[in-house]
């Protein structure tokens, strides 16, 4: 049976170099710097990952035509996810009320006429106008 085996490291032989504070004051200078470009370039990234900068530029390129469509979405949005909730809620009542509902071709055809397409469209213009929205909240924040 064999033990572990230790080795301590030698000392360093010879003096230790000497470092005037004019080394040291640069080093710490060259430190300073480096450590700003590394906050530059997480701004930059966060900047490039943010989702809604494309948004705000858009919205503020078209600002001088259309001045107030960031507001308007913002002020909408809330009446729309409350008519697309309200028909979710009745697609599902629907379905839980009558378990036979869709077992033939003729009554998922007669649903999906009634809450398919509505649904599918008011889906659609909510998560258009939901970055639009959240766009102008951020460019009004700052």
């Amino acid at each position: 049976m064999s033990g572990p085996v230790y080795v301590m490291p030698t000392p360093l032989t010879g003096p230790a170099p000497a470092t005037g504070s004019a080394e040291v004051a640069d080093l710490l200078r060259q430190l300073l710097t480096a450590q700003r470009e590394l906050v530059a370039l997480h701004k930059a990234q966060a900047a490039s990952q943010d989702p809604n900068g494309r948004w705000k530029s858009f919205l503020a390129r078209w600002a001088e035509e259309f001045p107030g469509v960031g507001g308007a979405c913002k002020r909408a949005l809330p009446a729309l996810e409350r008519a697309y909730i309200g028909m979710i809620n009745e697609a599902t009542e629907r379905l839980a009320e009558d378990d036979g509902l869709l077992a033939n071709e003729f009554a998922l055809a007669e649903f999906l006429d009634r809450y398919g397409m509505k649904l599918a469209q008011m889906g659609n213009i909510i998560n258009q106008l939901s970055p639009l929205a959240d766009a102008s909240s951020a460019t009004d924040k700052s």
